[in-house]
């Protein structure tokens, strides 16, 4: 779309990818906020993200743009808008990283980016698929924070999600762990020590 000949126009779909956006907020999570009082909502958990990576940037690798970082965590679950929230404990409707979810969101980032300009629609797009591939340290580093997440609320909620699902040490260390270390080794010992009382 052509910003200079049909602002208008161009502004119109910014708005309406804004107004869709919105949906996010009503998205509920399986993970609770940190006082365990009730379920975040994927909005939330969203901004709470590309606050940690503000406040955690010391954390991410050498070269890590911290900007993109923000962008992509402000991004990365858009799709959740017509998925819904994908516990990655959770046994029941759509598996985590399952091919019927990739194919879903896949079709969700379509429909939701789609709605964009055609320049942000690419970039953007490019931006989420950056994150869901996993494989620059940008990427690698959000990931990260994203896993980090949860673990802390489940921390300061008496256990949260991990209760709910029967959640083992063994399968913290390989579903969560492993893409923490990752991307934030340190950030993986510090929550592991903390969480180790838990598995007890």
């Amino acid at each position: 779309m052509d910003g200079a000949r049909n602002p208008s126009g161009r502004l119109e779909a910014q708005f309406a990818f804004l107004n869709e956006a919105d949906r996010l907020k009503s998205v509920l999570r399986a993970t609770t906020l940190v006082d365990g009082s009730r379920a975040e909502n994927s909005g939330e958990h969203s901004w709470h993200l590309a606050l940690y990576a503000l406040v955690l940037a010391d954390q991410a690798a050498p070269g890590v743009d911290i900007n993109r970082v923000i962008r992509m965590l402000l991004i990365h679950d858009l799709v959740e808008i017509d998925v819904g929230d994908v516990p990655i404990h959770s046994a029941n409707g759509l598996a985590h990283g399952s091919v019927e979810t990739v194919v879903a969101e896949q079709r969700a980032a379509d429909r939701i980016f789609g709605l964009l300009p055609n320049d942000l629609r690419d970039d953007l797009r490019v931006l989420w698929e950056e994150f869901e591939a996993a494989q620059t340290p940008d990427a690698v580093f959000a990931k990260s924070l994203d896993r980090v997440q949860p673990v802390m609320a489940n921390l300061m909620s008496g256990g949260g999600t991990w209760t709910t699902y029967n959640v083992t040490a063994d399968q913290l260390e390989s579903r969560v762990g492993a893409k923490i270390a990752r991307g934030a080794p340190a950030l993986w010992d510090w929550v592991k020590a903390r969480s180790a009382a838990f598995f007890d």
